[in-house]
């Protein structure tokens, strides 16, 4: 057995395949990993399940890692196989190799994959759809692409992808290195091997029947009405992770739900499925969260998962090279495992053609072929149905005693207690009196008051107090100050309102002499301190000047008070104020 070493495979790398435990090469990797890494095209045709990604992904790591313009494309058919392709090489860089790499595929946000374009990534994984529509808007050049690997190129033949691969290879550059890997050959795939491969190394490893050598395959011949009850037999029997293949979405879907509700752990993956949670679903049966996976031919490549034990081919595929596909999710990497068919009539002439492809060097065991199928229920089914009745037994108590936790259930349990309590109490109390009664009551409330209230409680009530005294206090203030100039009007007399009113003008005319004898002083002293500095004859004549002044406004002031007084002996004349006289 040759090893990596002899192959021409870098220390770094070298490093990380012993910490990965690939020690020894499958035979592709053996025929595909030099000629790789010395820059010659390949031509290989290999099963699933025969370490096809390391062939190509270790030639690419080590020429990435030494040249560091060059950059690499690896188209592949599905999101699946794109996915699983990145994280594989991610596996083989490790610590040691750092190379960054962008998954563009179909389904996720195309803002987001812009975003991890600008960052200059060398590695692009993806399928030819999505990175066609990032060629038509510039988001990605492919000028220094040096190397183009085309995975399952039989399947993106089928898929029509033709054109799309066509059209991405006008912006590749024309010296390059092309690396096609395929599990069949068929006559489309002859015209892209002249026009893409120059003097590609032809690689054919495995013939299909050695591949399914650890795989034991039985046939379960039934009507289409009974395939649902044998699938259940056959789940409850077999131990370890099971993929169910189904036609259609919607069928995948149904038969996913009905399991559901059979209590069995199980998820499903199909094309309305979106792409994060196909993504997180595949992790989580990777990481053997659930046991039971229900897929349409979305997961029939690609899928690398160890721990798979069965493959339950509930409706056979549509081609015949895809069941080879389905049953190679088991088996994989020298274990072994089972495949299960059901046929029913409508599907003779396709299992027909699949036994053709297997039946050389396996063994095929068809069960009930003799037997007729109505009478396929035996103790068997039987089992099934004790364990599917404990199953729900343990379901029905674990839910019930769930069920005591919930809101309405406390609820109802506290308001019960509490009637019983009640009708006890009430029973005994009934022969008091009525006043009795009430003491007792009220005494039992203080009681449960003191022990169940809380010692917040007791400043609440002062606040709540507080808060009715200070709005009582605001509203009285406000009713005593709309109050309060009725209540001064009330003091005054009649008679003295009465005099107010006929002197209010008078008066009103010598409160404003008043106030501007007042302004009069307070500028005489502001003059006086400006007049301090002045000489002493001055201020001397200017106070003789103001002197004179204030003399005549005072004679002008008496005058006028006279006038006042001969008006007001004349008013008082007059019949209006003879109450005033009295």
């Amino acid at each position: 057995m040759e090893k990596f070493s002899n192959l021409g495979v870098s220390k770094e790398l070298l490093i990380n395949l012993k910490s990965l435990k690939l020690i020894n090469p499958t035979p592709v990797q053996q025929q595909a990993i030099q000629p790789g890494i010395e820059g010659k095209d390949i031509l290989a045709i290999a099963n699933t399940g025969t370490g096809k990604t390391a062939a190509f992904g270790i030639p690419i790591i080590q020429k990435l890692n030494n040249d560091i313009e060059s950059k690499a494309l690896i188209l592949a058919p599905t999101r699946e196989l794109s996915i699983q392709i990145n994280s594989h090489l991610k596996d083989l860089m490790g610590k040691n190799i750092h190379i960054k790499s962008t998954v563009i595929i179909g389904g996720d946000s195309i803002k987001k994959q812009e975003k991890l374009l600008k960052q200059n990534p060398r590695l692009f994984i993806g399928t030819p759809g999505r990175i066609y529509d990032h060629l038509n808007r510039k988001n990605l050049k492919l000028d220094k692409i040096s190397i183009l690997v085309l995975d399952e190129t039989d399947r993106m033949l089928d898929l029509g992808f033709i054109k799309q691969i066509q059209q991405i290879a006008e912006y590749l550059p024309n010296k390059r290195q092309t690396l096609l890997f395929s599990a069949t050959l068929p006559k489309n795939m002859k015209r892209i091997t002249e026009e893409y491969l120059h003097k590609p190394i032809k690689i054919s490893v495995e013939k299909k029947e050695k591949v399914l050598e650890n795989i034991s395959h039985n046939v379960i011949n039934l009507d289409q009405g009974q395939k649902y009850e044998r699938l259940l037999e056959e789940l409850y029997e077999r131990v370890g992770s099971i993929i169910i293949f189904m036609k259609t979405k919607h069928s995948s879907k149904r038969i996913y739900l009905k399991l559901q509700k059979d209590g069995l752990s199980v998820n499903a993956i199909h094309g309305n499925v979106r792409q994060n949670k196909r993504i997180s679903i595949l992790n989580n049966f990777r990481d053997q969260k659930f046991r039971i996976l229900v897929a349409t031919d979305i997961a029939a490549r690609g899928l690398d998962i160890p721990h798979i034990e069965h493959v339950i081919n509930y409706d056979l595929p549509q081609r015949t090279e895809d069941y080879i596909h389905r049953i190679g999710r088991t088996a994989r990497a020298g274990k072994k495992g089972s495949a299960i068919s059901f046929v029913s009539q409508n599907d003779k002439k396709n299992w027909n053609l699949i036994n053709k492809l297997i039946s050389n060097n396996n063994e095929i065991t068809n069960k009930f072929e003799k037997e007729p199928i109505n009478n396929f229920k035996s103790k068997r089914h039987n089992k099934f149905k004790n364990k599917v009745k404990e199953e729900d037994q343990k379901l029905n108590k674990s839910f019930h005693k769930d069920k005591k936790f919930s809101k309405s259930r406390r609820f109802n349990k506290n308001n019960q207690e509490e009637n019983q309590s009640f009708k006890g109490s009430y029973s005994k109390d009934k022969k008091l009196l009525k006043f009795k009664r009430f003491n007792k009551n009220n005494q039992e409330e203080n009681q449960n008051l003191k022990g169940s209230y809380s010692k917040n409680r007791r400043p609440s009530k002062s606040k709540r107090f507080n808060k009715n005294k200070q709005e009582e206090k605001h509203n009285f203030n406000e009713s005593y100050s709309k109050d309060r100039k009725p209540s001064k009007s009330k003091r005054f007399n009649k008679k003295k309102q009465q005099e107010k009113h006929n002197f209010n003008v008078s008066y009103s005319k010598s409160k404003t002499s008043n106030r501007n004898n007042q302004n009069d002083k307070q500028n005489s002293k502001k003059n006086y301190l400006e007049d301090k500095k002045l000489s002493k004859f001055k201020r001397i004549n200017q106070r003789n000047k103001e002197e004179k002044q204030k003399s005549k406004d005072e004679n002008s002031s008496k005058v006028k008070k006279l006038s006042k007084l001969k008006k007001i002996n004349k008013n008082r004349n007059n019949p209006r104020f003879e109450n005033f006289n009295k």
